[in-house]
C-alpha cells in the first residue's frame, strides 16, 4: 500500500480552524488496516455528523484566536478513551502510534497528536457549557438509531467514587479562606473587614500564631473567628452583588456555621463559640471545591469527591445512562438516582444492582414501571446479637399494626424522624413473654424495639425462574441473580395483618422476589 504525502486544507467552522494534516490521510490510505465493523471504522466515516464544528460553537465563542486542535477530533479521541478506560497519557500515546486511532479522529500518519493537558481543558470546556452531556447524548443516539441494543433487556445499576483533587481543610483554614475570598470580591467588604475583623491578619498568608498545642488556644481562636465571620456579614451595607461576591458571601456563611454551636455556658445569643459535637450532615470539607463531600463506601474507607452513576447493558459494556452527583444527601443516594437511570428506557427491562438499590420506595416505583428487578436485599440486622429481625415479625402497612413472633399486635405509629420510620413498641408485651428468655433483651430496660416501615410488599414474578444450566447467561434465562443471594432471609409481607414472614420450602425452587422490603 503506497502512503504519499498529502497536504489537505481542513478548514473548520465556528472556530475558523485551519490547519494541514502531518502527513496522508490514514483512512483514506490505510483504510483496508482498519478493522471492518469496528468503532474507529465507525468514527473514521461518520465523525463529522456525529460531531459536527457547529456543535461545539458556544464552547469557543472568541472570535480571537482558534481552538489549537478541533474539537471535534477532541470529542472524537475522548469517546475512544471512555471506551477504553485509558488515561490522557496513554490516549495521547494511541493517538501517535496506533492507525486505528489516527483514522477514527482524522489525523494525518505523521501527526504526533497533542499534549495530554488539552483533553483536560477540553474537558473543562465541557463541563462548564450549557450541554456538559452533548458527547454522551450524540452517541447515545447513535447506539439507538443503530438498534445495538435491541433484544438487549438487562442493566446493571451501578455507582463509584471519584476523588476530588482538593485537600480536606479544618475550621480554621475555612473561615480564613473564606474571610479573605469576601475581602477580595465583594465591594466596601476591606473597609469593613479592617474594622470588624480582629482575630488574625488576613493579609497574612499563613496560619495565626498561636500555640496549637493548647486546648484552650484552640477555643479561643475558633470563637473569634466565628465572630470575625458573623461581624463581617453582619456590617457590609446593602447592595447588588454579582455572581461571584454572591457566592463569597453564603460560602461565608456557611463555613462560619457549619462546625460550631453556643458555648456551654451561652444563652446562644451572646456571640461565644465552641467547635461542635460532631460532624454537620452534608459538611462542606474545601473552599476550593464547595461541592465536594466525603464519602463512605464502606465502613472503614473514606474518600473525598463526588458519586457518578451508571446503567450499563452488561452484555455490549454500553453505558446507556449516566449522572454525576454529590456524594451525600438522600436525594443523591443510589436508590434515587437509579430511578432516573432508567427513566429513558423504551420497554421494560431487567434490572440488577446491589443492596443500595433495593429500598422499598425505588422498588415500588421501578416494578409499577414494568421493569423486573434483581436487586440484592439489603442485609437484616438486629438490634442485639441474637435478638429477632424485621423477617420474624408480620408487618402489615395497610392496617398499620406488627405482630412479633410471640403472636402479640401492636399499632404501627405515623412516619416520624429524618428517615420518615414508623415505629412499633412492644415495652408491655415483653415484660412477660415466654420469648424474652430465649432471645437477649432487645433494648435497655424502659426503651423498646421498633420496626421500622415495611413501604414494599415482595410481589409474585412476571415469570417462572429459569432452571440453571451452568451457561453463561443471556437476555433470555439463566441469571445468576434469579437464585436467593447466599446468607440471605426471606422477606416479611406487609399486606395483611395476619401475614406470617415468608419462607422458603426445603426442595422447592426459589422464585425471585421483583421487589423487596426497607427497613
Amino acid at each position: 500500500m503506497r502512503c504519499e504525502w498529502q497536504a489537505q486544507t481542513r478548514v473548520v467552522a465556528m472556530g475558523e480552524w485551519v490547519g494541514e494534516t502531518v502527513g496522508p490521510d490514514v483512512w483514506e490510505t490505510c483504510r483496508g488496516l482498519i478493522p471492518v465493523g469496528s468503532v474507529f471504522a465507525f468514527l473514521a466515516e461518520h465523525r463529522g455528523r456525529l460531531f459536527p464544528a457547529q456543535m461545539f460553537a458556544d464552547m469557543y465563542p472568541s472570535a480571537n484566536g482558534r481552538p489549537s486542535m478541533p474539537p471535534q477530533i477532541l470529542a472524537a479521541a475522548i469517546t475512544l478513551q471512555a471506551l477504553h478506560g485509558l488515561s490522557d497519557y496513554q490516549t495521547v500515546q494511541e493517538l501517535r502510534c496506533d492507525l486505528r486511532w489516527k483514522a477514527a479522529c482524522g489525523l494525518g500518519l505523521y501527526d504526533m497528536a497533542f499534549d495530554p493537558s488539552l483533553l483536560a481543558y477540553f474537558r473543562r470546556r465541557l463541563a462548564r457549557s450549557a450541554r456538559p452531556n452533548r458527547i454522551f447524548e450524540t452517541v447515545r443516539e447513535v447506539v439507538k438509531s443503530t438498534g445495538v441494543l435491541k433484544g438487549k433487556h438487562r442493566r446493571a445499576l451501578d455507582s463509584t467514587v471519584l476523588d476530588d483533587a482538593v485537600a480536606t481543610q479544618d475550621t480554621v483554614t475555612q473561615i480564613i479562606a473564606a474571610i479573605r475570598t469576601v475581602i477580595r470580591e465583594v465591594p466596601h467588604a476591606a473597609e469593613q473587614a479592617a474594622i470588624q475583623c480582629t482575630a488574625h491578619d488576613y493579609t497574612d498568608p499563613g496560619k495565626p500564631r498561636i500555640a496549637w498545642n493548647d486546648e484552650q488556644a484552640r477555643a479561643d481562636l475558633i470563637d473569634a473567628l466565628v465572630t470575625d465571620a458573623v461581624r463581617l456579614l453582619g456590617h457590609l451595607p446593602d447592595q447588588q452583588l454579582g455572581e461571584k461576591a454572591a457566592n463569597a458571601l453564603g460560602l461565608l456563611a456557611l463555613v462560619a456555621g457549619q462546625d460550631v454551636e453556643p458555648a456551654e455556658d451561652s444563652n446562644g445569643r451572646d456571640g461565644r463559640w465552641r467547635i461542635t459535637q460532631g460532624t454537620a450532615y452534608d459538611r462542606m470539607i474545601s473552599t476550593v471545591d464547595p461541592e465536594a463531600r466525603h464519602v463512605h463506601k464502606t465502613r472503614t474507607h473514606r474518600q473525598d469527591g463526588f458519586k457518578a452513576h451508571l446503567a450499563v447493558e452488561p452484555e455490549t459494556g454500553l453505558y446507556t445512562a449516566l449522572a454525576l452527583r454529590p456524594a451525600t444527601g438522600t436525594e443523591h443516594h443510589e436508590a434515587t438516582v437509579g430511578i432516573d437511570l432508567l427513566a429513558d428506557e423504551d420497554s421494560p427491562v431487567d434490572v440488577f444492582g446491589d443492596s443500595a438499590y433495593s429500598t422499598g420506595d425505588t422498588c415500588q416505583i421501578l416494578h409499577r414501571a414494568g421493569h423486573r428487578l434483581f436487586l440484592k436485599p439489603a442485609p437484616l440486622k438486629t438490634a442485639v446479637l441474637g435478638g429477632f429481625s424485621l423477617d420474624d415479625f408480620a408487618i402489615n402497612t395497610a392496617g398499620s399494626t406488627v405482630t412479633c413472633p410471640a403472636g402479640h399486635t401492636v399499632p404501627l405509629s405515623e412516619p416520624s424522624g429524618r428517615h420518615m420510620q414508623r415505629k412499633a413498641l412492644f415495652t408491655d408485651q415483653c415484660a412477660s413473654c415466654p420469648c424474652a428468655s430465649s432471645a437477649p433483651p432487645p433494648r435497655p430496660a424502659g426503651s423498646s424495639p421498633s420496626a421500622p416501615t415495611t413501604t414494599c410488599s415482595p410481589l409474585p414474578a412476571t415469570r417462572p425462574a429459569p432452571t440453571p444450566t451452568g451457561k453463561p447467561p443471556t437476555d433470555d434465562g439463566d441469571h445468576p441473580s434469579n437464585a436467593p443471594s447466599p446468607g440471605s432471609s426471606p422477606t416479611a409481607t406487609a399486606d395483611s395483618a395476619t401475614a406470617a414472614p415468608s419462607r422458603t420450602t426445603p426442595g422447592s425452587t426459589p422464585v425471585p422476589q421483583p421487589s423487596t422490603c426497607e427497613p
